[in-house]
């Protein structure tokens, strides 16, 4: 049996599992004045589910809410990217960006929703920037990282052929840590993603009607079926992403090269 097989068959069988237990938490755990809100059972789920999208026009918030990211994702890739490079080729710039990098990759993006909110006003502006925030410090620190593991050989030759700073970034830094790169996108996408949820739930009706709104309107209206299902959707969203597209082109490039494993 192949390896992939493998794990798909206990990928599955996990899911099966989880699917299992959930439902005899529900039928032997719950009490029945607790059914309806603490804990639904699996077909209110998927009723939930259905309705969000045929009743709720749920489709419509999940397609904005990708809008957002994807803006939010692309501007703090390219600013990651710009930030990195220049730090590669300054001493000084390294020093004081490696700080700022420190500084702010420790802030959640949910802590500067105020100022988001008194610089942008309550809306796709503000969820914008929290995404990039989420997005351009952790992939400078992945990018940052993955420049100063380049062989310094590779530097040496660069610069021996008479290569400027910036040809340097292009033909020896950026080719050599294309994976590490790579890594920092997928992480920037995870942060970035929570980050969006984050802040779409907290500005509620008076900002972006996403996926995030959606969330608070259902807990509004004790629709915790509609929770769940809400969740699931973010879940299936999150797993179309890593397996369909980060997968498929570590697979098509950096394996295929014999960069990773």
């Amino acid at each position: 049996m192949k390896k992939n097989t493998k794990r798909l068959i206990a990928q599955l069988v996990f899911i099966v599992a989880v699917f299992t237990v959930w439902e005899l938490y529900y039928y032997n755990v719950i009490e029945p004045s607790g059914k309806t809100l603490l804990f639904p059972e699996l077909r209110s789920v998927g009723k939930a589910f259905m309705n969000a999208f045929t009743v709720n026009g749920f489709g419509a918030m999940v397609a904005h809410s990708m809008q957002l990211m994807l803006k939010g994702l692309l501007i703090g890739v390219i600013l990651a990217l710009i930030f990195s490079s220049l730090a590669v080729v300054s001493d000084t710039f390294y020093a004081i960006y490696n700080m700022i990098v420190s500084m702010f990759d420790l802030i959640p993006g949910i802590a500067l929703t105020p100022i988001a909110i008194l610089w942008l006003g309550i809306g796709d502006a503000s969820i914008i920037f929290i995404v990039i925030h989420s997005v351009v410090w952790p992939m400078s620190r992945s990018i940052i990282d993955g420049f100063n593991a380049v062989p310094k050989l590779y530097l040496e030759v660069g610069e021996n052929i008479g290569l400027s700073p910036v040809r340097l970034v292009f033909g020896v830094f950026l080719p050599a840590a294309l994976s590490r790169i790579f890594s920092g996108i997928k992480m920037g996408w995870a942060r970035a993603w929570r980050g969006l949820i984050s802040a779409e739930m907290l500005f509620g009706s008076g900002g972006s009607k996403g996926i995030g709104y959606y969330i608070t309107d259902r807990r509004t209206n004790m629709d915790i079926a509609g929770v769940f299902a809400t969740i699931l959707v973010i879940i299936l969203i999150g797993l179309v992403v890593e397996y369909g597209v980060f997968r498929t082109i570590e697979n098509h490039t950096f394996k295929k090269w014999g960069m990773s494993r």
